[in-house]
């Protein structure tokens, strides 16, 4: 299967950059994203090592936030095929960690995209958490 890089003005790269970035923001605050963003039968497995579900992620979403200043640092789209794709990206929040409610908090971590029925939703996701430079 040959694989190539998202080019810049790719529009689908774009689209999951973007959903990346919600996605990163939503640790600050509830913005609804999860629901059409990971597939039914996502898996991901979190800094800890812990695996969690879909139905783990929007449990989540609805709890009280106490994270600030989270975004998107970095995200880079590969491509396999018209339907699977790899996305390799980084993020930061401030006060994710309850028990030091003003650290920086940053992680790294690999998505997995895949198109099913016409729509992208990632399936697969690993944390890592890492020092933030």
């Amino acid at each position: 299967q040959q694989s190539h890089w998202a080019s810049a003005g790719d529009k689908t790269a774009k689209y999951i950059v973007e959903m990346e970035r919600r996605w990163a923001e939503g640790v600050c605050v509830d913005n609804g994203v999860v629901a059409g963003l990971l597939a039914d039968d996502f898996q991901g497995t979190s800094t800890q090592g812990a695996r969690f579900t879909k139905a783990d992620e929007l449990k989540d979403e609805k709890s009280v936030r106490t994270a600030h200043d989270c975004g998107l640092d970095d995200a880079k789209v590969r491509f396999f095929g018209d339907s699977l794709a790899l996305v390799y990206g980084s993020e930061h929040a401030i006060g994710k960690d309850k028990s030091k409610p003003n650290a920086k908090v940053c992680q790294v971590w690999t998505d997995t995209w895949l198109k099913r029925g016409g729509t992208w939703q990632i399936i697969a996701s690993h944390d890592n958490r890492v020092k933030c430079r």
